[in-house]
């Protein structure tokens, strides 16, 4: 049967703590979501904390993602009223327009500290969302330089700290907050693929299983080329276990190695080996 996928560190109540009492300092908040899970990468906590301030929403990793499905997910953002831009801070595409659409929801509070004398103050933005969304590549790639720690892991930020950029624009890096209960087995399963979630206390197999399933579903082109898989047509399981053996990932007395093709099968995954991925499309959320 298969586990509830759950990881609620303590920190990450306070951090929902302390956004609420910082809010205050900034002008606007852009919060980071995952391109290939525009939906299940996303805390609901935040909208009650952010409430009516303004908000930019960056996808991230946008050169993970589908493109065509990326782009439909941005109309459907705007469509509800939701500022929205595809970013992949790595090569720095999107990053201007993220700092345009900054200083833009700012502009407001900045003129009227103008109008009481605080002229040249900078704009100000809390950077929010889940672990491992890119947060702080995005707040480096703005910044210029290495202000923000970076690893390919959750859980790195976990205190807020103030970057300034070269161009008037400060932003408070805020550590990745997940929410207590993950919703569904399917955002479960998605945040547990993309590494929202920490690897260590996750059941790799059943993860990867899941996640090969849900490939098969949605590219199996990809599938197939990618591990010269003859037929897609197994059990999950089954599949799994094929796809390991064509691999070579083979334990003594033949026994296939589950645990280390599933870390393969998921790593390939999140480095966009399979290809360009989205595991949510707009059509199916509503």
């Amino acid at each position: 049967m298969s586990q509830p996928v759950n990881w609620f560190p303590g920190h990450m109540a306070r951090t929902l703590r302390n956004m609420a009492e910082r809010l205050r300092q900034v002008d606007a908040v852009i919060e980071t979501c995952d391109a290939r899970i525009p939906v299940s990468s996303r805390n609901p906590q935040l909208d009650q904390i952010i409430g009516d301030k303004p908000r930019l929403l960056v996808l991230s990793k946008e050169d993970l993602a589908d493109p065509a499905v990326t782009r439909d997910w941005i109309s459907h953002f705007r469509r509800q009223g939701i500022m929205a831009l595809a970013c992949d801070s790595t090569r720095k595409n999107g990053v201007e327009q993220v700092r345009k659409a900054c200083l833009t929801l700012s502009a407001g509070r900045i003129e009227r500290a103008a109008e009481k004398g605080r002229m040249g103050r900078p704009a100000r933005a809390m950077v929010v969302g889940i672990p491992n969304t890119g947060k702080s590549t995005l707040i480096n790639s703005l910044s210029g330089r290495a202000s923000a720690r970076v690893e390919d892991r959750p859980g790195v930020t976990r205190a807020p700290q103030w970057v300034r950029t070269h161009d008037g624009l400060e932003l408070m890096d805020m550590p990745g907050v997940l929410w207590a209960s993950l919703g569904d087995r399917t955002c479960q399963i998605h945040l547990a693929a993309t590494g929202a979630i920490k690897d260590d206390i996750l059941d790799l197999p059943e993860i990867a299983i899941e996640t090969l399933a849900l490939l098969v579903r949605l590219y199996p082109d990809a599938v197939r080329a990618r591990y010269k898989a003859e037929t897609l047509d197994l059990p999950p399981e089954e599949l799994l276990d094929t796809l390991a053996r064509r691999r070579g990932c083979i334990l003594s007395g033949g026994r296939v190695d589950r645990m280390r093709f599933s870390t393969l099968l998921l790593d390939e995954f999140r480095a966009g080996r399979i290809g360009r991925i989205s595991l949510e499309q707009p059509e199916t959320e509503e």
